[in-house]
């Protein structure tokens, strides 16, 4: 699998991140703060990487969004990640892990392996019946960090939209 397009989207969300700044600037009512992106993005990584772990294992495993929705959740790992800094660390090595993982590591065979899957998003279902790992990967790459790139840079002066 060619993991430029999730190395690149990585890097431009960590670019973003560090753009914005530590603490950022206050979202617009009702938005997360880059702490609380980042926690999420942080918890989206983690059950990817599980997903990952579990198919190289040859496990049976689910993939499931709705822990990185949680709020108390988010801002429970922004205090243990150690607040802004620490989420960026955290997020540059998971992206370190699962670009090692998905690589050179993966056959097409685990990239194949349907995994029973449940994506949510401002509390709509966009996603609820089995999606080979390789396309959960690619979604990472492709929408969810790029879209978390977007909404930290929405956060800067004079980048919010209306």
């Amino acid at each position: 699998m060619d993991i430029v397009p999730l190395r690149n989207a990585y890097r431009a969300l960590l670019d973003a991140a560090a753009a914005v700044g530590d603490p950022g600037p206050a979202p617009p009512a009702g938005e997360w703060s880059a702490d609380q992106i980042l926690a999420h993005v942080a918890l989206v990584n983690a059950t990817t990487l599980a997903a990952v772990a579990a198919i190289t294992a040859g496990e049976n495993t689910t993939y499931d969004n709705r822990v990185a929705l949680d709020t108390w959740t988010i801002d429970r790992l922004v205090v243990l990640a150690g607040g802004n800094a620490g989420l960026r660390d955290r997020i540059r090595l998971q992206a370190d892990a699962l670009c090692a993982l998905t690589g050179p590591m993966l056959s097409d065979a685990e990239l194949d392996t349907p995994v029973p899957t449940r994506l949510l998003s401002n509390g709509t279902v966009l996603v609820d019946q089995p999606m080979p790992l390789r396309a959960l990967i690619t979604g990472l790459a492709e929408a969810e960090l790029p879209g978390h790139t977007e909404q930290l840079l929405s956060l800067l002066p004079g980048r919010a939209e209306a």
